[in-house]
């Protein structure tokens, strides 16, 4: 299981899925470009002590990401408030790699194009959407809850 933030416009939420992906023993993979500066000083800012705790991959584009090894498994899950299916509904395996959009932007068509599956996390009628992170979570821990990941710790 991963997780993967498609060009991150907000460092305090990279910094947020850093520590979620730390500990959840979950690798990060991050497209660039970023909307900030990704350098290591403002990761290790971002990551604050968890840095060094997270698994974290930086890709330069989508295309990259596409065809990086550790990619090599499993679907591209896109979680997109106009997915196709409720996460809970849908049935994760073990290789997925759930992938989100910018927070300002969304997803674009290159990466729904790119997504064997999408889901959505519902919502009350009328709402925008959840924090990008929020999101993240919601649906990895029920990918986790799906898959037995929950059982190594």
């Amino acid at each position: 299981m991963r997780l993967a933030l498609y060009q991150p416009d907000i460092p305090q939420n990279l910094g947020a899925a850093l520590r979620l992906c730390a500990c959840l023993g979950v690798a990060l993979d991050v497209i660039e470009p970023c909307g900030f500066p990704l350098t290591d000083a403002s990761m290790k800012r971002a990551a604050l002590d968890y840095g060094d705790k997270a698994q974290v991959f930086r890709h330069a584009g989508l295309s990259a990401f596409r065809s990086a090894p550790e990619r090599n498994d499993g679907r591209l899950v896109l979680v997109e408030t106009d997915g196709a299916v409720s996460f809970q509904d849908f049935s994760f395996s073990t290789g997925d790699t759930l992938v989100l959009g910018r927070e300002s932007a969304g997803s674009p068509g290159e990466l729904y194009e790119a997504a064997q599956a999408s889901v959505r996390v519902p919502m009350v009628r009328g709402l925008r959407s959840f924090n990008v992170v929020t999101a993240a979570a919601m649906v990895l821990t029920e990918a986790m809850r799906q898959t037995g990941a929950w059982e190594k710790f």
